[in-house]
């Protein structure tokens, strides 16, 4: 079934729309989880083919309407959610729409393998949690470590 939802998001044409980036992020981006059963029934090297293809079809839809401007595709893997997510934006790899720290990296299957082997999607071990302190210190939280975040230009050359 991944390999299945990841193809559908090459039938959607992006919204590219600098002017709107709420109005992108809520087009463009996927939310793609799988079943314990459905990640070990794909390997690595098949989610990646996967996504190469969803990147050449996502720059040939960009190219056909036209658009003039950068437009990037990138992949994370969401270890809270227990999701692989994907998206379009009309911003370059360095400006994506995150709200803290990423690494904008060329090794997607790095990425895909921590997702497929997340024997527990969604669950945060207590041992992986940080203690935040005593009372004084629970209002400032620590800076989390940057995620890599897989990126590939789909905008004109």
């Amino acid at each position: 079934m991944l390999l299945t939802y990841i193809a559908e998001v090459a039938d959607e044409p992006p919204v590219l729309d600098p002017g709107d980036r709420r109005r992108e992020m809520s087009a463009n981006t996927r939310w793609l989880g799988a079943t314990v059963e459905d990640r070990g029934a794909v390997s690595v090297p098949e989610v990646v083919a996967a996504f190469d293809h969803v990147v050449a079809a996502v720059r040939h839809r960009v190219k056909e309407v036209g658009f003039p401007g950068v437009a990037t595709f990138y992949v994370w893997h969401d270890t809270q959610a227990g999701q692989l997510r994907c998206s379009t934006a009309s911003v370059s790899a360095a400006e994506l729409p995150f709200g803290s720290r990423y690494t904008p990296t060329a090794d997607l299957a790095g990425i895909v393998a921590d997702f497929l082997h997340d024997e527990q999607p969604g669950l945060i071990p207590w041992g992986d949690l940080d203690d935040v302190g005593g009372a004084e210190s629970a209002w400032t939280e620590p800076e989390a470590a940057p995620f890599p975040v897989w990126v590939r230009n789909v905008g004109p050359d």
